[in-house]
């Protein structure tokens, strides 16, 4: 290349004086060359700066303007108004649920949280958040959902055998996955002044066994055993038309004796469960309701030399050989 550039040196000059030229020419043309070069190794790591534009020359002043692409930072108290807005009917739902009555009004209740969550958690999902509170907020957006979820889960039936909603808040997720965001942003400086409603412990209440749940007047001679082999505490009640003579309380595993029963024809009917709710008179977890189809028939009479009772054993589970059939009963159809 050097050479090509020397040999086109004007003419007309003489040997010695064209070869100098020439030579000054080559070098002249190397230093050229080699410029050259490093101007062709430059283009490339200018192609690759922002924007596709070539760098500033080396001294000059750059511009450091944001591309446009680049959104600018979210103001914390920006945020923290627009999070307090999209909590606060939520609050102000959730702090109705703590003060409600079990029953209707709670479960109306519920209903309404419920709604206020799931509204909550679409405005946080929009909501412009600072870069540190952007993962916190959208872990609190979905938390809010799931809580939604929860607190419609947990109204109450209000029949037989209802668990207290306050029980089913108590071991439900959505409450605690919005503690665990709430804490994460409050870490940053971000409150979400949000309380939820208080919860209850599952109970485990049992009489001891034999217990009468509920007694009539009693003054015969009969005589009944209950043998419970069920997995789950259970109350025989025995009624003669609508009215009730006797409840009684029979543990798992174990067995009872009422005694001076009267005579009569007794529909039997047993329910069986877990944590025995006595004002409402049933279990309020995993409760059955059966009947015996068979009527239990108390007889007394006297013979010559004394007199002849009736003795009845019911097994509650099913048993080989068994001569008693049960059928299920409606929990509002129950005797209380």
């Amino acid at each position: 290349m050097v050479r090509y550039t020397s040999a086109h040196t004007p003419g007309g000059a003489a040997a010695g004086a064209g070869w100098t030229a020439a030579h000054r020419r080559r070098r002249t043309g190397r230093a050229a060359a080699l410029g050259a070069v490093a101007l062709a190794l430059a283009l490339p790591l200018a192609a690759c700066s922002a924007g596709g534009g070539s760098e500033a020359p080396t001294g000059g002043s750059s511009s450091s303007a944001p591309s446009p692409g680049q959104s600018p930072t979210v103001a914390p108290d920006a945020y923290r108004h627009a999070l307090t807005g999209a909590l606060r009917p939520l609050d102000s739902a959730l702090r109705t649920v703590d003060g409600a009555r079990e029953g209707g009004a709670l479960n109306k209740a519920l209903d309404s949280a419920a709604g206020k969550a799931e509204t909550a958690a679409e405005a946080l999902e929009t909501v412009a958040a600072p870069d540190d509170a952007l993962a916190g907020t959208s872990q609190l957006a979905t938390a809010l959902r799931a809580l939604g979820q929860d607190l419609r889960s947990a109204r109450g039936s209000g029949g037989r055998c209802a668990t207290s909603p306050r029980v089913e808040l108590d071991t439900a997720h959505g409450p605690q996955s919005v503690k665990e965001a709430a804490r994460a942003l409050k870490a940053l400086g971000y409150d979400t002044s949000l309380r939820l409603p208080r919860t209850e412990r599952a109970q485990h209440r049992r009489p001891a066994n034999g217990t009468f749940v509920r007694d009539g007047s009693r003054g015969g001679l009969g005589r009944l055993t209950v043998n419970n082999g069920t997995g789950s505490d259970a109350v025989v009640t025995l009624t003669r038309g609508t009215r009730t003579a006797f409840s009684l309380y029979v543990r798992k595993g174990a067995k009872a004796t009422v005694r001076s029963v009267n005579s009569g024809a007794y529909t039997v009917y047993f329910t069986t469960g877990e944590d025995w709710n006595g004002q409402k008179r049933s279990f309020t977890r995993g409760c059955s309701f059966e009947k015996f189809d068979d009527k239990a028939n108390f007889r007394t009479v006297r013979v010559s030399g004394g007199t002849q009772y009736t003795v009845l054993t019911f097994t509650l589970n099913k048993v080989f050989g068994g001569n008693a059939s049960t059928s299920t009963v409606p929990p509002g159809e129950f005797p209380s």
